[in-house]
């Protein structure tokens, strides 16, 4: 699926729903027109919403898999940017 992202069909959401558990929670990429991949994620709420950006469809795949099976490490290589103030009311 990540591999067939193009204009028309550029991003990609996964989200978990789990009985019991509130908020939202996401991993989502985006391609972007200069053919980068903006990676986002949110824990739950609003201000644990962060974003990253790579060049590195192998990069993306692995943290996607990752955040999916829940290893500890999926993040890791990034430089994460907390942007959740832009979607607090």
């Amino acid at each position: 699926m990540l591999a067939n992202l193009q204009r028309g069909n550029a991003h990609l959401i996964v989200d978990r729903v789990e009985e019991g558990m509130e908020g939202s929670w996401y991993v989502q990429v985006l391609l972007r027109d200069d053919n980068t991949y903006q990676l986002e994620f949110r824990d739950g709420v609003a201000a644990e919403h962060f974003q990253t950006r790579t060049i590195s469809q192998e990069k993306v795949l692995t943290a996607m898999l990752g955040w999916m099976v829940g290893t500890s490490d999926w993040k890791h290589g990034f430089m994460w940017n907390n942007i959740g103030s832009q979607f607090e009311t």
